[in-house]
C-alpha cells in the first residue's frame, strides 16, 4: 500500500471512530433528555456527511427521529424513523428490543395524526394579540412542527422603515 493510500485508510478510521463518538454522546444527551443538545449533535453528523456501516446507520436514524419527535417535529421524526424501520432489517441487532417498539409505535402515532402522548413531546400555543392591553391574550391554535409555525405576521404597521 502506498503512502496516500495508508493516509486515506487512516482518515477514514479516525472518521468513523469521530463519528461513532458523536453518535454515543448524542445517544446520553438525548436519554437525558437533553433533546437540544442531541438534535445538535445530529445536526453536526449530517452536515460533515458522516457515513456510517450499517448497524450505527440506524442507531443514527433511530435516534435523530426520536429526538425530532420529543421537540415535536413531526415531518422530520417521520423522515428518519422511516430511514431507521428500512434498515434495520440489514442490521437487525442494531436497536434494543425497547426501541424498535417505540421506533414502531412512534411511526404509528406520526402516521394517524396523532397528538404527541409521550412526555417530552412539545406542542406550542400561539396566541393572538389581545384588542385590549389590560385583558390576557385568549389561546390561539395549536401548531405542530417547527416552534414558528403558525406564528402571527408582522404588522404591516411594524415593518422597518415605518413610523
Amino acid at each position: 500500500m502506498n503512502a496516500g493510500g495508508a493516509l486515506w485508510l487512516l482518515a477514514l478510521v479516525f472518521g468513523c471512530a469521530g463519528s461513532s463518538d458523536s453518535i454515543a454522546r448524542g445517544q446520553r444527551y438525548y436519554e437525558d433528555n437533553q433533546y437540544e443538545r442531541a438534535l445538535a449533535i445530529w445536526r453536526d453528523l449530517e452536515r460533515r456527511d458522516a457515513s456510517f456501516p450499517p448497524g450505527e446507520r440506524v442507531r443514527y436514524a433511530y435516534l435523530r427521529g426520536m429526538t425530532d419527535y420529543r421537540l415535536g417535529y413531526r415531518e422530520d421524526a417521520r423522515h428518519w424513523l422511516a430511514i431507521a424501520k428500512a434498515n434495520r432489517d440489514r442490521a437487525p441487532a442494531s436497536l434494543e428490543p425497547s426501541w424498535n417498539e417505540r421506533l414502531d409505535a412512534a411511526l404509528s402515532d406520526l402516521a394517524h395524526g396523532a397528538a404527541p402522548s409521550s412526555s417530552g413531546d412539545v406542542v406550542q400555543t400561539i396566541a393572538a394579540p389581545s384588542a385590549d392591553p389590560s385583558q390576557p391574550p385568549e389561546p390561539g391554535p395549536t401548531t405542530r412542527g417547527r416552534p414558528d409555525a403558525g406564528a402571527p405576521a408582522m404588522p404591516a404597521s411594524a415593518a422597518p422603515g415605518q413610523p
